[in-house]
């Protein structure tokens, strides 16, 4: 047998005409994003790892199949902090590339081992089972709040409203920063550098100028909460750093909050934008959750395997030349994380994965909020949140639906979250 070979090695220049490359050449992601199911099929059908090129024609590689995913994901020798990024690390990296946040940002996304548990120790509190529990009464109350609120943008707009603006968005936009102690009035901004901040297809200039003013921002919320603290998140993260200055950085405080903002709300944002859209394209499946026939927390495991929030996660980095699943990925590449790829793996959900179907009986084996060390520390919350909206979004609407085919709604400009921009919908008949 000849040695493995990575397929950055394989000698063949980049493709830099087409984003669905011929085979073993490296895929070119996209920047502008778009549906990646069928591009995930295209190559998954050449292995559970392949070569990938990012934006600026930066090379790295994506795991996709369920099985290398789940094994990268925890194996010892895969890091999160960009110091083991080696183009990073040599200066090949420009600023504004438009990644730099996932890699560079501080917080637990981006610290291995004991930096990693002190953070995590850190933000934990906010996200316990008991914790989680005393937010449902909260959570059900605002989405009360937010039906009436669609109720009356559909009224006003001839029968059709943007479900995602009036109701997917609001709703765990509401309650992170009512866990963060962030005022009402920040939230419109926050979500709008969020979604400036996670695209893939905007410039430099726009891409520090999202970054340095979601810092000003954040900056602004310590400071108030600094002066006036509460029984919220932001309160207990600066009284942790006042009471002992090692325990919390104040670059490792901003960049936190900017994490929780952003993964506490754009992942929960896109799976309720998700699981309605399913249910509206499959009819059967929404007739048999509100027979009885299934629980809505079976929609939301369906979902999150089917139509992940996260469609290509940023980044973890090999610290030796690593093999997995026969496909070496060499130390210091930056790899992305297939969750979209992984969700519809025919080798771990069978023939038919392809098929939105709430009664999978491997419903909940799917990594779509992560695996290992890093797994989403969020995941009850979302789920929470996720199941209460949709429970009460169908059992007030139950006719709702689609008011525009589902193939003419307009994607992400991003291939990391995997959603649309709008949802525009019917309320009755």
């Amino acid at each position: 047998m000849g040695r493995t070979r990575s397929p950055l090695d394989l000698g063949a220049p980049l493709n830099t005409s087409q984003a669905n490359p011929e085979p073993g050449r490296p895929h070119r992601m996209d920047p502008a994003g778009g549906c990646p199911h069928a591009a995930n099929a295209r190559l998954l059908s050449r292995g559970a790892v392949t070569a990938v090129v990012l934006p600026g024609g930066v090379e790295g590689m994506a795991v996709l199949g369920h099985a290398a995913l789940k094994e990268f994901l925890a194996h010892p020798d895969v890091a999160k902090d960009a110091r083991h990024f080696a183009a990073l690390r040599s200066g090949a990296i420009p600023d504004g590339w438009p990644l730099s946040a996932f890699a560079t940002v501080q917080g637990m996304t981006t610290a291995d081992g004991a930096d990693h548990r002190r953070l995590r120790a850190l933000v934990s509190r906010a996200f316990t089972t008991r914790r989680v529990e005393e937010l449902r009464p909260r959570v059900e109350a605002l989405t009360a709040s937010l039906l009436d609120g669609l109720d009356r943008a559909a009224t006003a707009g001839g029968g059709v409203a943007d479900l995602r603006a009036h109701f997917a968005l609001p709703l765990p936009m509401g309650v992170i920063c009512e866990l963060l102690g962030v005022d009402a009035a920040h939230h419109h901004r926050l979500h709008d550098l969020s979604n400036r901040i996670v695209a893939t297809d905007i410039g430099p200039e726009e891409s520090m100028a999202a970054n340095r003013e979601m810092v000003e921002v954040l900056s602004t919320v310590a400071a108030a909460r600094t002066k006036d603290p509460g029984d919220d998140l932001t309160s207990a993260l600066i009284a942790a750093r006042e009471e002992n200055g090692d325990r919390l950085g104040p670059h490792e405080l901003i960049g936190t909050l900017m994490l929780t903002v952003i993964a506490g709300h754009e992942t929960t944002l896109n799976l309720i934008t998700n699981a309605v859209r399913a249910l509206c394209t499959h009819r059967d499946q929404l007739d048999l959750v509100l027979s009885g026939g299934a629980s809505w927390a079976d929609v939301v495991e369906e979902t999150l395997r089917w139509d992940s929030p996260v469609s290509y996660f940023p980044f973890r980095y090999p610290t030796r030349d690593l093999t997995i699943d026969g496909t070496v990925i060499p130390e210091g590449t930056p790899v992305l994380a297939g969750y979209s790829a992984a969700g519809r793996d025919e080798k771990a959900h069978g023939p038919d994965a392809g098929r939105f179907d709430i009664t999978r009986a491997d419903g909940t084996r799917h990594l779509s909020l992560g695996h290992g060390a890093h797994y989403c520390l969020g995941a009850p919350l979302a789920r929470m949140e996720s199941t209460a909206a949709l429970r009460e979004l169908f059992t007030r609407f139950p006719d709702l639906d689609l008011a525009v085919p589902d193939s003419e709604l307009l994607r992400h400009a991003s291939f990391v979250g995997n959603s649309v921009r709008a949802l525009p919908v019917r309320l009755h008949r």
